[in-house]
């Protein structure tokens, strides 16, 4: 690809992806793959010799040089010592500054060039340091705007200087120009540079933005590969260590097979950071680690993975899940299928997008990992050796993030003419502050206590006072509540006169469902440009308040793609209305059973279970606090016209324990009959693994196509207890749904029923996590498809019910019931040579109605071996 400019940095990340795939994969090709060379320039901004490092490196002096300096007039740069000199004098003790913009032009070579910026914010002669906001571009590509050292050195808190990084691409004119502009609307704005190394680079970096060794020491840029990076410890990002360890082998000797040896330092993979020695222990946490980015960029997540621990030698060993920003990012991580074996040092790529929210400038991209159970592996564990994060330039050519939000700094105050303190001063002034406070504190205590009793008066005074209960919302029109506990904040208030324009004043012929909160209506908002589901509060339900208060907290706060989002809430007169996105197709349950809708596929039958499923996960391990459903079953799992499945109805949900001590909550029992988790009905004790055993129920619904309690069927009247019977005796094939006979892959129905089952166990401590649910349905998944592409499938159903399931106990109750959410299909295309697969049913290359503001893009270099499995896909 060929641009008129000189600098490419590429705007579209995925041609940006591409290319460095692409220009990776040549050079790991050449006769020398694990070694490179490059040319290196380090210019010692504002010296006049050259000088060298202890290291041996040496920085060329910015004046009498080869290189070219432009200023835009003349005598307008000047060159001067740090007034504070630093500790580190190269390249930290000169600069060159200057009120004017100043140009440096450098003849390379063509190709990518990696750039290092290095500025120590302090003040010089005739420059102040808080006057220091300049933009530094290369062409059209912007590396810094507005940019202040003096703020970033004070929110790094590296008064002693820092650097900026980037990796740009010089085409065949040989020239790389670096323009520094002093904001025009900062008055005495400067620019400033202290240092500049610039040198080849053999694969594209973007901007570097933090490299970690996990588990291991800090690594100077001295002890690096050659490519000068800084390799902190990860004390100030691990934010869940639970009982992890770091181990250490120093000893192993490293086999560089699948990467460059310049990679990373081989420190770097012999160290790392697992999760310990209790298989238990270590499936009741995520190890996590969360990095401060910028909002509006996309980060290429690099994860260095390396087996050291002679326990783990084989595949299968060591299996364990990532997730990036509460996304799965691999539901299936396993080194040694990665590198093929012990020692042996690999890499992942992931790209992740943070999107813009709200105001924030800054947000948390966090990295976890998580144990799969016992079953599924030798060892409940899971490890990491180290972690890079680099930004990726917007579409906009930009690279330049917002100056940090932190304290105004104040100049130092000129020293007084008298240093002589005034006694009598410093008394007045002291009792005049102290009566003004007062005055002050005590007006604000009175205004607190007049506008409580207003309030007090106001609510008693109103109609819904004595049946709303424990909590209160206003009858003002304003979007905010006051004297309530509602987040109005987070969802739109309707007023009823917009309800019943909507819904033509709850036209019967608007009616879409009856359930036990009362009527759900299709309803038009906008003048018919929006169409939305509206769900009416039967009158005078004591019961049905509390719900419509508890969906309302739970669901304004959350926002997944695979749950039924909350537009809005109207309360009045008397009135409680909940307002969510319409979903066309309705629920899962009508194209199950008792419906005039045609049956589904199986392959659509797994994607709808998947989205679902993934749903439930988001809501035990993914929101801030863990949420259990309590009511999950076939009708609370609606489906969009895209047929993308999203949990609803939260009125039951409850907040999950929040300590190991105490894994569960005590709480009356409800839910649905048919799917009802008989631990939790006998103990009354609610964990989220009541969740998975409903889920168990809709995921044998979804096979069967038969109701979760039927009284009048010959098998018995429980649909799980039907199943266990199934399973006891070997005859799954007898609960298949007619119309799928000789439409399943015998492999993935046995994939699928040992999950269905598993969910279903009577003791909730052996039920699958809802992330084990999920990678055993998307297994499944994989297997029918697989049997699809290889020519069709058999018209027998065979199958052997002797599964890894052995060993556990099934209970025979007749009163089990179960429960399911989903996780969404994995849809894939191409584009640009590389292969894309979507979880969120949104391809890259369509428009989607609803806006998706961050997500997470898997990368796989197509040098490492053993990836068929793992391509390309975006959440």
């Amino acid at each position: 690809m060929r641009n008129n400019d000189k600098y490419v940095l590429l705007q579209n990340p995925w041609i940006l992806a591409s290319f460095y795939i692409s220009l990776f994969h040549h050079l790991v090709s050449s006769d020398s793959p694990y070694s490179f060379v490059f040319d290196s320039i380090a210019l010692d901004c504002g010296s006049l010799t050259d000088t060298r490092e202890i290291s041996g490196r040496t920085w060329k002096a910015d004046t009498n040089s080869n290189f070219s300096l432009l200023v835009e007039h003349n005598n307008a740069s000047r060159i001067s010592p740090a007034l504070q000199p630093p500790l580190q004098a190269i390249p930290y003790g000169t600069a060159r500054l200057s009120r004017s913009q100043f140009t440096y032009t450098f003849s390379v070579k063509p190709g990518p060039k990696y750039v290092r910026l290095y500025f120590h914010p302090t003040s010089y002669s005739g420059f102040n340091n808080f006057n220091t906001f300049f933009s530094v571009k290369a062409s059209r590509y912007i590396l810094l705007s507005n940019f202040s050292a003096a703020l970033h050195a004070e929110a790094l808190d590296r008064s002693e200087g820092f650097f900026r990084e980037f990796c740009l691409n010089v085409e065949d004119d040989r020239n790389l120009s670096l323009t520094f502009t002093p904001s025009p609307d900062i008055p005495d704005a400067y620019a400033f540079i202290n240092g500049q190394p610039n040198k080849d680079r053999n694969k594209y970096c973007f901007s570097p933005h933090v490299s970690i060794n996990v588990g291991g020491k800090f690594i100077s840029p001295q002890e690096d590969t050659g490519m000068f990076r800084t390799w902190s410890d990860e004390s100030d990002h691990l934010t869940v260590a639970g009982s992890s360890v770091p181990p250490a082998n120093t000893s192993v000797e490293l086999s560089f097979t699948k990467i460059p040896n310049y990679t990373a330092p081989e420190d770097v993979y012999k160290t790392a950071r697992s999760m310990g020695y209790n298989n238990t222990i270590n499936q009741q946490y995520n190890l996590t680690w969360e990095f401060k980015v910028d909002s509006s960029f996309i980060y290429l997540v690099r994860l260095h993975f390396c087996e050291i621990e002679t326990v783990i030698q084989k595949q299968n060993d060591r299996v364990f899940q990532i997730y990036i920003n509460n996304q799965t990012a691999e539901s299936h991580a396993d080194v040694i299928y990665w590198s093929t074996g012990y020692g042996i040092p690999v890499k992942k790529d992931y790209a992740v997008l943070m999107g813009a929210r709200g105001n924030e400038k800054v947000q948390n991209l966090s990295i976890a990992l998580h144990a799969l159970p016992w079953y599924m592996t030798s060892h409940s564990d899971a490890i990491l050796n180290g972690i890079e994060i680099f930004k990726l330039n917007s579409s906009e050519y930009n690279l330049a993030g917002p100056n940090p939000d932190i304290a105004l700094m104040s100049p130092p105050v000129p020293s007084p003419k008298s240093t002589k303190p005034n006694t009598r001063r410093t008394k007045i002034g002291a009792i005049v502050g102290g009566t003004v406070s007062a005055f002050i504190v005590l007006s604000f205590l009175f205004f607190l206590i007049f506008r409580r009793r207003l309030k007090i008066k106001d609510s008693t005074s109103s109609d819904g006072a004595s049946w709303w209960g424990h909590f209160s919302i206003t009858s003002t029109n304003s979007a905010k509540t006051q004297g309530s506990t509602l987040p109005s904040d987070l969802c739109r208030r309707f007023s009823l006169a917009e309800i019943k324009k909507a819904t033509n004043n709850f036209d019967s012929i608007f009616i879409i469902g009856v359930g036990g909160f009362g009527n759900v209506y299709k309803g038009l908002l906008n003048d018919g440009a929006t169409t939305v589901a509206i769900k009416r509060l039967n009158p005078g339900s004591d019961q049905g308040a509390h719900e419509f208060k508890t969906e309302i907290e739970m669901l304004s706060q959350l926002r997944y793609l695979h749950l039924v989002s909350l537009i809005g809430y109207c309360y009045e007169d008397k009135e409680m209305i909940l307002v969510y996105d319409y979903m066309a197709r309705g629920t899962l349950r009508d194209h199950l059973y008792k419906t005039d809708n045609p049956p589904i596929l199986w392959n659509q039958r797994l994607d709808i279970c998947i989205g679902a499923a993934r749903g439930l996960q988001y809501l035990h391990s993914g929101a801030k606090n863990t949420i259990i459903h309590r009511d999950v079953k076939t009708t609370n799992i609606l489906l969009d016209e895209k047929w993308v499945a999203k949990v609803s109805d939260f009125g039951l949900s409850k907040i999950g324990p929040t300590s190991i001590s105490k894994p569960h909550i005590s709480t009356v029992v409800k839910g649905s009959w048919g799917y009802l988790d008989p631990e939790y009905y006998r103990l009354q004790r609610l964990t989220e693994k009541s969740d998975v055993y409903s889920f168990g129920v809709v995921l044998f619904e979804v096979l069967s196509a038969r109701p979760p309690v039927n009284r009048s069927a010959v098998q018995p009247a429980s649909l799980a207890e039907w199943a266990r019977q199934c399973y006891r005796n070997g005859t799954f094939d007898n609960m298949v749904d007619p119309y799928l006979r000789g439409k399943i892959e015998p492999d993935c129905l046995r994939k699928f029923t040992e999950v269905a089952v598993s969910c279903l166990l009577d003791n909730s401590v052996e039920r699958p996590s809802m992330s084990d649910v999920v990678w055993g349905l998307e297994f499944a998944l994989q297997l029918q498809e697989t049997a699809i592409k290889r020519g069709g499938l058999p018209t027998e159903i065979d199958i052997n019910t002797e599964s890894s399931l052995k060993g556990y106990s099934v209970a025979d109750s007749s009163n089990d019931m179960s429960s399911s959410t989903g996780s969404g299909l994995i849809i894939g295309s191409q584009l640009s040579g590389m292969t894309f697969t979507s979880s969120d049913e949104q391809s890259l290359l369509s428009n989607s109605s609803e806006k998706v503001n961050s997500g997470v893009i898997f990368l796989r270099s197509p040098t490492q071996q053993g990836d068929e499995k793992h391509p390309f896909s975006l959440l």
